[in-house]
């Protein structure tokens, strides 16, 4: 059994001291009834003094596990008193169901609410000590009827994503009472899912996990500050963002950082900290391709410093996510950010194993976001480049990045010594990018993928979204593009010419599986439309 060391999840909101140990308890028994031994650890980080959860699983396959989605679940009731007591064993019988069956995935904990709603006063109560514990969305759960302006003031005091589910139960009105809700959120604006079948059918659960790391996604992206080092890059409008929108949509913060700060914080890094740093690529790399002018010990160490000087920015400034300029000031004067762009999205680094962070070319703030909650939705590493081909011989799309891919996606491998030794450093192309540096290139591993991208028309945001494969080809076909480059052969169901009249950006972001329908998902939680291709 291989073992595979999951990222650190920091909650996004505070949890109150006295409910950990009580929260421990939530985390740690429903997982030790999962097939795959997991444990949870606790701690507070020292620098943005917020809670986290640590867990580690051991998987047998590449796709893995993740962290538990955490969900809150409040049963609504008839509130009339001879009814609510007639009904009160029906609803906590249906209850347990749906909790059991949901937490037997070992993919989610549900905490439950400590009373079947009756009163107003109990909806905003309840709700507002669920949202206290952390939860990334909460269920309204109907097995009878439920006067609909119960779960009305519930939606509105709750901060998390909502989805309404009806067991099946003809005995009794569960369906219409959640109908009856559901319409009048309709009412006040308030979105929200709907799902009625039976607690124990497996399409039924897989809904409700779906809808359980949309609403993670959007739930930790709220309050989270992307940086901007540099401006935009090479005239590119798909790069900008209105930092207003930003914050209506997805409630994401900018924050600008002049691109100086890497050259002038690269000087600071201890020479020893470069040096095993450079002696670690030169032992794991598989090929470094030097050639005493683009691609030198003394650039590959200005690489290296760039690398620690976006962390300590990062740090200091308490970015979640960024995305850097590069071109072409640091291009032509410095040194290329190849080695950043990798590395900051890889789950370890020339240090240890570590939480990817998203870090984006050419100063790419829609491709920022986008990875943001890719990663957020599957806790996985994401991928940055452009649709460079379609060779219609082989029936394969050419996906490429300018120098620099996570390299996790050349083994899909946690373990790095498995990535780098299919990885090779060739010196950047000298006409684009005479400051110099080494291309991180490979070819992607095979495996399925999920592409994205947010894009704008008129200024109304839209994501693309479609599914596809990476297929393994000969080594000589990376000759055809950019030989130095990274590249992924990719095949989709979708026609060449339909997915160049419809892309919004020449940017697109990938990340290992299909979460197809968690991004149709988290965009119908955040008001954007999805175009689904293929």
């Amino acid at each position: 059994m291989k073992g595979r060391l999951l990222e650190e999840n920091f909650l996004q909101e505070p949890v109150f001291f006295e409910e950990i140990f009580c929260e421990i308890l939530h985390i740690i028994l429903p997982a030790l009834s999962s097939k795959l031994p997991r444990w949870t650890v606790f701690g507070i980080d020292i620098f943005t003094k917020r809670w986290y959860s640590t867990c580690v699983t051991l998987t047998t396959g590449t796709e893995g596990g993740m962290t538990l989605v955490t969900l809150g679940l409040l049963t609504f009731s008839d509130p009339r008193p001879t009814a609510y007591e007639e009904m009160l064993p029906v609803n906590l019988e249906f209850q347990s169901r749906l909790v059991e069956a949901l937490e037997q995935t070992g993919q989610v904990r549900v905490l439950v609410g400590e009373k079947v709603i009756q009163t107003p006063q109990e909806a905003k109560t309840e709700v507002e000590r669920l949202d206290r514990m952390g939860v990334d969305g909460v269920i309204f759960h109907f097995a009878g009827w439920s006067f609909p302006h119960l779960a009305t003031i519930a939606a509105r005091n709750s901060p998390s994503p909502v989805l309404l589910v009806a067991s099946f139960n003809p005995r009794y009105p569960g369906l219409i009472g959640m109908i009856a809700s559901g319409a009048s959120l309709d009412q006040v604006g308030i979105r929200h899912g709907r799902v009625w079948g039976d607690p124990e059918d497996p399409e039924i659960v897989a809904r409700i996990l779906r809808f359980g790391r949309a609403a993670r996604a959007v739930r930790r992206l709220r309050g989270q500050t992307c940086g901007l080092l540099g401006g935009r890059s090479m005239g590119m409008y798909v790069g900008t963002a209105d930092t207003a929108q930003w914050q209506s949509l997805f409630g994401v913060d900018l924050e600008h950082v002049d691109q100086f700060e890497i050259v002038r914080r690269s000087q600071e890094i201890p020479e020893d900290q470069v040096q095993k740093a450079l002696d670690w690529f030169k032992e794991k790399v598989g090929h470094i391709h030097w050639d005493g002018k683009s691609l030198t010990e003394e650039k590959l160490k200005l690489q290296i410093r760039s690398y620690y000087a976006t962390k300590d920015i990062m740090k200091e400034k308490g970015l979640d996510f960024v995305a850097v300029k590069c071109q072409p000031e640091l291009s032509d004067a410095f040194v290329t950010q190849c080695l950043s762009q990798a590395f900051l999205n890889d789950p370890y680094d020339m240090d240890g194993p570590k939480a990817p962070t998203v870090c984006a070319c050419e100063a790419d703030l829609d491709g920022a976001l986008t990875m943001q909650i890719l990663k957020l939705m599957t806790e996985q590493p994401v991928l940055f480049y452009d649709l460079r081909h379609y060779d219609a011989k082989d029936d394969v799309y050419v996906f490429s990045n300018c120098g620099s891919m996570a390299t996790f996606y050349a083994a899909r491998s946690c373990n790095p010594e498995e990535n780098l030794k299919r990885v090779s450093f060739y010196p950047q192309t000298p006409f684009y990018y005479p400051g110099g540096g080494a291309a991180v290139q490979y070819m992607a591993a095979p495996g399925k993928a999920t592409f994205a991208r947010l894009a704008r028309k008129g200024g109304k945001y839209w994501m693309v979204i479609f599914a596809g494969e990476f297929v393994e080809q000969p080594v000589e076909k990376l000759k055809e593009a950019s030989p130095e480059w990274p590249q992924a052969f990719v095949r989709l169901r979708v026609s060449p010419q339909t997915l160049i009249e419809t892309l919004g950006s020449n940017h697109l972001h990938t990340v290992a599986g299909n979460h197809v329908d968690c991004l149709v998902e988290f965009c119908s939680m955040v008001g954007v439309e999805a175009r689904v291709l293929g």
